[in-house]
């Protein structure tokens, strides 16, 4: 009975996870989080101070993206949805949280870098490997979602984690 209800919750988890929307806003909030990343390893300064304010830039840049893709949204359907004005405004950037949630990992590592838990100096290129494992993550739960087979799933991933850091590389590059 136990094993059931255990099962049954982490397919639960698994279906809401592999939703367009929290895996859209998950790889959107990634690849923001390591082009601001990216950017850091060329400009970033590597004192505690500066990583504080990395930490802060980071989020800040997730929020503003949520913000704009979510008006976007807004805008673009606004005939079709039954929410006009600020609500909808609302309902529709408060639907963008995957995304403000999966910078939060690069947030963190920075923040801990602010707060002397860990050395400063090379801290962008561990956040930029963890984006890209993350990213992984993400597009092998997007395959096995859609029941690819796990080689297949593997292989996907790896191909998004790859697609991934190319996108944040020439995002860095043309900042």
């Amino acid at each position: 009975m136990r094993t059931e209800s255990a099962i049954r919750c982490r397919r639960g988890l698994w279906d809401w996870l592999a939703q367009p929307t929290a895996l859209f806003g998950g790889v959107y909030g990634l690849l923001v989080s390591s082009s601001a990343v990216a950017a850091l390893t060329q400009f970033g300064e590597v004192t505690r101070a500066a990583r504080m304010d990395d930490a802060v830039w980071v989020l800040f840049t997730a929020l503003a993206s949520a913000l704009a893709h979510g008006y976007a949204h807004q805008i673009a359907h606004r005939d079709a949805q039954g929410h006009p004005g600020i609500r909808g405004v609302v309902r529709a950037v408060l639907a963008e949280w995957p995304l403000v949630v999966a910078a939060l990992p690069t947030t963190l590592l920075l923040w801990g870098a602010g707060l002397g838990w860990w050395h400063s100096t090379g801290i962008e290129y561990v956040a930029f490997g963890i984006n890209t494992v993350l990213l992984l993550g993400w597009g092998l739960l997007a395959s096995r979602a859609a029941g690819r087979t796990w080689g297949r799933a593997v292989r996907i991933g790896g191909t998004d984690a790859l697609l991934g850091v190319a996108v944040a590389l020439v995002s860095t590059l043309l900042k």
